[in-house]
């Protein structure tokens, strides 16, 4: 992906995106240690009909778009792109990582918009750790980062065009995760590092491996007595919404309703109606 690093990824692939809507797709990028000069990303590329969610658990990324939108995000930061009628943007890592190297980690969520909002103007969030909805399991065995929606009365930072709940959860070895969930959403658990049990089926889950919860108002997760791997607790992130129900038609960086809205899109790339890049930030650096 991008300037060829590789991700996990999860959906679309082997799963129904009728089970993942409002999601068209999640990546999950390392955790890789780069060596300096070795950290990549994805230059300058468009999109149009969606959001874009990035959100990063370790190192350091550099955004800049069409719109004016971006900055540097570090550990626990979140970028929140909406694309909506049309946006270039570009993900690279920060010059300090680039040059130093280390870990990086991260994911990235693809968030549909519904056909009446296809168009809204582009918008960028720039969420910060600091501003994370943080809450505890009853025993103190979980921490939840939400970064959007609502779990348990309480409400994530993140402004959304289609109600979601995301967030980014850290589980210890034998805790249970009990949390009562919006049963008119969808329901999912991927895994990014760590081994435990989904469900009241305590089925297995391990890295990269991602859990579909049925119709429910509660989601249990438990963590595995031993970690096996570089966690010494399960990380999971934590995601579902109210499903859209309409038809996706998803070509690269666009996701819309129609094909015909697919080819216009296109067309409308190459005639330069998404965006322009800013000069500053064609001009090699120095």
């Amino acid at each position: 992906e991008g300037a060829g690093f590789q991700v996990w990824r999860p959906f679309p692939g082997g799963v129904d995106l009728q089970v993942t809507d409002p999601f068209v797709l999640l990546d999950q990028l390392g955790p890789v240690d780069n060596a300096p000069g070795q950290a990549k990303g994805a230059p300058w590329h468009p999109h149009r009909g969606f959001e874009t969610v990035t959100y990063l658990i370790d190192g350091e990324l550099s955004h800049h778009d069409s719109n004016g939108g971006g900055g540097v995000i570090g550990e626990g930061d979140t970028q929140w792109m909406t694309a909506g009628a049309g946006i270039l943007h570009d993900e690279l890592p920060s010059e300090r990582t680039f040059r130093a190297g280390g870990l990086a980690h991260g994911v990235q969520l693809w968030v549909n918009l519904p056909a009446s909002m296809k168009f809204t103007p582009p918008r960028y969030q720039a969420i910060t750790r600091d501003h994370l909805t943080l809450l505890t399991s009853d025993d103190g065995g979980a921490l939840i980062r939400l970064i959007a929606g609502e779990l348990a009365g309480h409400g994530g930072p993140g402004v959304t065009h289609t109600p979601i709940t995301y967030a980014h959860v850290s589980i210890s070895p034998g805790a249970l995760l009990s949390i009562p969930w919006n049963p008119t959403f969808n329901a999912m658990a991927y895994v990014l590092l760590g081994q435990g049990y989904a469900g009241v089926e305590q089925r297995p889950v391990s890295d990269h491996e991602l859990a579909v919860f049925g119709p429910g108002d509660t989601l249990t997760l438990r963590a595995a007595d031993q970690q096996r791997g570089v966690s010494p607790t399960l990380e999971v992130l934590l995601l579902g919404g109210l499903p859209i129900g309409e038809p996706i038609f998803q070509y690269g960086p666009f996701v819309m309703n129609t094909r015909g809205e697919i080819v216009q899109a296109m067309e409308d790339y190459e005639a330069g109606r998404l965006g322009v890049i800013p000069a500053a930030d064609l001009a090699p650096e120095s």
